[in-house]
């Protein structure tokens, strides 16, 4: 299935952790540290409420600075105004339709956050839609390594948290390992950036 059929058909739990992970694999534009939205992991997986996890982690990432590698273009701060709509975007609970809403949306922002920290080619811009439904003809083919990289830890996100063999808690933590390695690669691509501004 295409990532956009993943997200229709996901229950409440997996889109709320699909959202959140989208969001984790961003935190280091903000210069977030690894462990920032580990108390959203810990409430998604105990089913309780979020609402103070999420507000701590708003407060640990600020609203303001700079962003982290920040490069010439706005490219980096572009990337760091979309990572924080997100945030500021999550519902105070994850559940009802607000959650889909949000989790859709950041999965198209975790995609543009790559696209932009990315050298991405001509075209590629329109690809990012394409790619969520699943086309694989035209723009589609020109997407750049880094987001082709985000789509499939999105799509093998939410196929774990649908597997009903793993359970409730093993697919998240399998979710969070995937959004982990993620999260690494967008580290180093924005080290590599602050390094080549110095």
């Amino acid at each position: 299935m295409s990532l956009v059929e993943l997200i229709a058909q996901a229950d409440e739990r997996g889109l709320a952790a699909s959202g959140l992970a989208c969001l984790d694999r961003c935190v280091p534009v903000l210069g977030g540290d690894d462990d920032v939205l580990r108390p959203l992991w810990a409430s998604l997986a105990e089913g309780g409420d979020w609402a103070g996890p999420l507000a701590e982690a708003r407060a640990a990432l600020g609203t303001g600075g700079e962003p982290a590698g920040r490069a010439p273009g706005g490219t980096a701060q572009e990337a760091a105004t979309l990572t924080r709509r997100m945030l500021d975007a999550a519902p105070a609970g994850h559940s009802g339709t607000e959650i889909r809403e949000w989790a859709d949306g950041c999965s198209v922002a975790a995609l543009q956050v790559h696209r932009l920290l990315d050298t991405a080619p001509t075209g590629a811009t329109r690809s990012v839609a394409a790619r969520r439904e699943g086309r694989t003809d035209g723009t589609s083919s020109l997407s750049s390594p880094l987001v082709a990289a985000e789509l499939r830890r999105q799509v093998r996100i939410l196929e774990l948290l649908s597997d009903k063999g793993t359970g409730p808690v093993g697919g998240l933590r399998q979710a969070l390992d995937v959004s982990m390695e993620g999260r690494r690669v967008l580290r180093a691509v924005v080290s590599r950036r602050a390094r080549g501004r110095g």
